[in-house]
C-alpha cells in the first residue's frame, strides 16, 4: 500500500469522507477521555481539572457528537431495524461484561443500548417522521432534548433551571430509568437514558433531511487516519476500554516493578 494515498484516502463510491473523518474525530476524542477516566478511577491519578466544567463540556461534545451523528445517518441506513438490534445487542453484552468482571464500573444503559434503541424506534417511525418539515423537526426535536435534559434529575427546564418538578412516582425501578426516571440508588458508569437523548438523535436525523444530500455530495476527502477510524468505529468503540486498561495496566505494573529495581 502506498502511504501517502492511504493517507489522502481516495473517495469510493458508497462513502462519504467527511462523515468518516468526523465519526473519526469523535472516537479518538472519547478514547482520549476514556483514557484520563481510567487514569482518575482506577489507577488513582489526582487530577483537579477533570472533575471541573472543562471535562464536562469535553464529555457532552463527545456524546452529542455520537448521538448526532447516530441520528443523521439513520436518516440513509438501509438496513436499520438489522442495524439496530445489532447496536443494542453489543450494548447489552457490555452490560453483561461489566456485571460480570467490572462490578464496580457497572454499565447499564449506555451509549450503544441507547443507539440501538433508538435506530429501532426509527426503523419503526421513520417514513411517518419523513413527512414532517424537517427545519420544524430540527427545531421541535432540539427544544425537547434541552427542555428535558434534566429529566434524570427529576424536573424540566433549561441551562439548570427548573420549570417542572416531576413527580417521584415516575422514578421506580430499572425500567422507568430505561426511559429517563432511575431509581434512588441507581448506579452506572455510562448511562443514556431514551429521554433525553433520543430528541437529540431525532434532531440529527432531521438535519439529514434537510442537508443530507449537500453533505453526502461534499468533495472533500478528509483525513486518511480518520476516515479510517471513523469507518470501523463501532469495533474501535467495543473494544478501545478493554485495550486501554491493558495498556495502562502494563506501564503501571512496570512502572511499580522499576521502582523496586
Amino acid at each position: 500500500m502506498n502511504f501517502k494515498n492511504f493517507l489522502q484516502s481516495k473517495p469510493t463510491a458508497d462513502r462519504c469522507h467527511l462523515l468518516d473523518c468526523l465519526r473519526g474525530l469523535t472516537v479518538l476524542n472519547m478514547t482520549a477521555f476514556h483514557a484520563i477516566w481510567d487514569l482518575v478511577y482506577i489507577f488513582g491519578i489526582n487530577w483537579t481539572w477533570y472533575h471541573g466544567q472543562g471535562a464536562y463540556i469535553w464529555q457532552q461534545g463527545i456524546c452529542w457528537s455520537f448521538i448526532l451523528l447516530s441520528g443523521f445517518c439513520s436518516g440513509m441506513s438501509r438496513h436499520l431495524l438489522r442495524r439496530g438490534l445489532t447496536v443494542f445487542g453489543l450494548g447489552a453484552g457490555i452490560t453483561l461484561f461489566t456485571a460480570l468482571f467490572m462490578p464496580e464500573d457497572l454499565i447499564i444503559f449506555g451509549v450503544l443500548t441507547l443507539i440501538g434503541s433508538c435506530m429501532l424506534i426509527m426503523a419503526l417511525c421513520r417514513k411517518l417522521l419523513q413527512k414532517i418539515p424537517s427545519v420544524i423537526g430540527i427545531l421541535i426535536s432540539f427544544f425537547l432534548f434541552a427542555f428535558t435534559k434534566h429529566i434524570n434529575s427529576g424536573f424540566l427546564g433549561f441551562f439548570r433551571k427548573e420549570f417542572f418538578h416531576l413527580p417521584e412516582i415516575l422514578y421506580q425501578n430499572y425500567f422507568t430509568a430505561y426511559f429517563g426516571f432511575p431509581q434512588i440508588g441507581f448506579y452506572s458508569t455510562d448511562y443514556f437514558s431514551l429521554l433525553p437523548w433520543l430528541f437529540l438523535f431525532l434532531t440529527g436525523f432531521f438535519i439529514y433531511q434537510q442537508f443530507g444530500e449537500k453533505i453526502l455530495n461534499s468533495k472533500w476527502q478528509g483525513i486518511g487516519i480518520l476516515n479510517l477510524i471513523g469507518r470501523h468505529a463501532l469495533e474501535i468503540y467495543v473494544l478501545h476500554q478493554p485495550v486501554i486498561y491493558g495498556i495502562l495496566w502494563l506501564c503501571f505494573r512496570s512502572s511499580h516493578q522499576f521502582r523496586f529495581l
